[in-house]
């Protein structure tokens, strides 16, 4: 993976920022604290993207990051974190629990929860995100494995940690038919990994069924702005009938149309008070969002926030009066 950021070419002013910056939009939402100061500070970052998984490879002078409180409640996308210690050492802090990582371990933390992460001797370290819903892994597993160093008493763990080092640094994976070939595989080996540590078999027999809703809801999302987003198209995206799904939902406290026309409008109103709103007439916005009669979004809109799709889009970006 090539360096996408080099603080060598970074005013020591601006380094700490810029960092902060890119991690936060790569990766997750995290406080960093930099050992040295500003002029020392040294930071070389690859980012990538396999389909769902993002991933960072980075080396740096000593830091230490935080996911406090406030950040792990704002997160909209449930996320675990892979984190390979290629060199040197760095403890992992969650749940309780604080753990050692040395060379060829790897250890996982959740995005919903606090967490913090010291390198003392510097990073040298790969950072592969997924989205918690992809691993479709039960609550009590997760919070039970995160903190806990993955390593060499664990042979699958050592087998992960050759494949995970080598695909956050492979381009040739991070794009086309290469990348869309190891998604899955990527998913099944870091579950393999999870539910051998934590050696429950059960655990790891049924954990689809136990995430279902979570998967479902993340389908959706993905998929919001398809006009032909159906409950017979979901079900069948997860192998389960139309009333399997509704049954679903419905223990999550869920009503689907509800749930989607919710989502939907949300994106509408953002659009609409986006900087571009009045690049497309309120119809298009609409339309692209899966409301194809534009007097029945405008209807659904006001109930929802109150105020006309116009008035809103209007209050957010004022005619010329010239």
């Amino acid at each position: 993976m090539s360096p996408v950021l080099d603080t060598a070419f970074i005013p020591p002013r601006d380094r700490e920022e810029v960092l902060r910056n890119a991690v936060w939009e790569a990766m997750v939402a995290v406080d960093i604290d930099h050992h040295p100061p500003a002029e020392d500070i040294s930071v070389r970052i690859g980012l990538g993207t396999v389909g769902p998984i993002r991933i960072c490879s980075a080396r740096a002078t000593a830091a230490t990051l935080r996911r406090t409180e406030r950040l792990a409640r704002e997160d909209e996308e449930p996320a675990v974190t892979l984190g390979v210690q290629m060199t040197g050492s760095s403890v992992v802090v969650q749940n309780g629990r604080e753990c050692l990582l040395r060379p060829g371990d790897c250890a996982v933390y959740e995005s919903i929860a606090p967490y913090t992460l010291l390198f003392d001797e510097g990073v040298d370290y790969r950072f592969l995100r997924f989205p918690r819903a992809a691993l479709a892994l039960p609550d009590r597993l997760l919070r039970d494995i995160t903190a806990v160093p993955l390593g060499s008493d664990n042979p699958v763990a050592r087998l992960a940690f050759t494949y995970f080092s080598q695909l956050a640094v492979s381009d040739e994976l991070h794009q086309g038919v290469h990348a869309e070939a190891v998604v899955e595989p990527s998913v099944e080996l870091l579950r393999a990994v999870l539910t051998s540590q934590h050696g429950n078999s059960s655990l790891a027999k049924a954990p689809l069924e136990a995430t279902l809703s979570l998967r479902v809801t993340h389908y959706i999302r993905k998929h919001l702005a398809d006009p032909d987003l159906s409950a017979a198209r979901i079900a069948a995206a997860h192998d389960i009938s139309v009333r399997h799904l509704y049954a679903v939902l419905s223990r999550s406290g869920i009503s689907l149309g509800d749930w989607i026309r919710t989502h939907r409008l949300a994106e509408c109103r953002r659009e609409l008070a986006d900087p571009n709103g009045r690049l497309r007439t309120i119809a298009a916005i609409g339309r692209s969002w899966g409301f194809v009669d534009a007097t029945h979004f405008s209807k659904v809109f006001k109930q929802a926030y109150g105020i006309s799709p116009r008035a809103w889009r209007d209050q957010h970006h004022p005619r010329s009066s010239a």
